[in-house]
């Protein structure tokens, strides 16, 4: 539990820092008044101030946000320095600013797992390189290095043949022979049902061969990976769209328990999670749903095509509809999370 907690802390606060930089700064660059820069919501664990803006941790830690200037027309106090004073490109800027950033986490964070810790191709030997606690392999007392001899009596000569032995036989024991050292032991573990992977599992993963990459072939394998991954996720946001289904939609509840069971792996499997997770808060804060970032884009490229904002009417409309979305996305999301709980899928 602490340490699901702890790496949900990490990786929340590693993304909501990154995006909120990506406003403040570009706030500050396009002459902006920021008035704070906060991480979290509600109330205040530590605050100071430099200069005109106060910097601020605050008690929940699942979001961020600049309280910028002149945001809303009607109370602006910043003159020339508000935001709704400055020209549309710039405020284009700032808005996007969050969700490039979060692009950009990722291939340093990619770069810095290449270069520093290699990159890692899975072994085809069957032999464990992480045994996860708790998992039905950890029950049966098997251990990171143990080379898998055979499954039920039937030979096991690569990783595969291990996976196939174990993928159809969710709930049922199964016999498992392995070399460990100068030792051959025999133990038995049930595999389980993983809903996400659609077949059984037994919380393994395969060692790994590990190549160290120099720093420009490190950059190119980190924008590549980025690339794919975005690629990807679209494709799977298209199926969903396709399909009308949000099955797969976690909230943060979710993410939290995601977050502990990756962390369980390593630190570079975490810092690969908070990669996959930037992308997808990215790619999804460019929604065009009004109280996202997508959506106040959206609104100021209308501004700029009719060469004036929106009616404040048009806006309070727009704005409702964006938080009913948002809260019928989030009442999806946290259904699934506890149904992923109470279910272990």
């Amino acid at each position: 539990m602490v340490l699901t907690i702890a790496a949900a802390i990490f990786v929340f606060g590693l993304l909501v820092l990154v995006h909120e930089l990506g406003h403040f700064i570009t706030a500050k660059l396009t002459g902006m008044r920021v008035d704070e820069f906060a991480i979290g919501f509600g109330p205040k664990l530590i605050s100071h101030q430099w200069g005109e803006t106060v910097y601020s941790i605050r008690a929940i830690p699942l979001g961020g946000f600049n309280d910028i200037a002149g945001m809303d027309p009607s109370d602006n106090d910043a003159g020339e320095r508000g935001y709704c004073a400055k020209p549309v490109l710039s405020r284009m800027v700032v808005i996007l600013a969050g969700s490039i950033m979060n692009f950009i986490l990722p291939v340093i964070l990619f770069f810095g797992i290449f270069f520093f810790a290699g990159v890692s191709t899975p072994n085809p030997e069957p032999i464990l390189g992480t045994v996860m606690e708790g998992k039905p392999a950890a029950e049966a007392g098997l251990q990171n290095g143990d080379r898998i001899i055979s499954l039920d009596g039937v030979v096991v000569e690569k990783w595969t043949d291990f996976v196939n032995g174990v993928k159809d036989n969710a709930g049922d024991p199964v016999t498992v022979v392995v070399q460990r050292g100068d030792e051959t032991i025999t133990t038995v573990m049930t595999p389980v049902y993983d809903n996400q992977a659609k077949k059984a599992v037994v919380g393994v993963m395969s060692s790994v061969e590990t190549h160290h990459p120099g720093v420009f072939e490190a950059a190119q394998l980190a924008v590549k990976k980025t690339v794919a991954i975005i690629l990807m996720m679209l494709d799977a946001l298209y199926k969903i769209i396709l399909e009308l289904s949000g099955a797969e939609l976690a909230g943060p509840i979710g993410v939290a328990q995601m977050a502990g069971e990756v962390a369980q792996m390593g630190f570079v499997p975490l810092l690969n999670f908070a990669a996959f997770l930037s992308l997808n808060l990215g790619i999804v804060n460019l929604f065009p749903i009004p109280a996202l970032d997508g959506g106040h884009f959206a609104g100021l490229v209308v501004e700029a095509v009719r060469g004036k904002p929106m009616s404040p009417k048009a806006l309070e409309y727009t704005q409702k509809i964006g938080i009913f979305l948002l809260i019928l996305l989030m009442v999806l999301a946290t259904k699934n999370d506890i149904v992923r709980v109470f279910t272990g899928g």
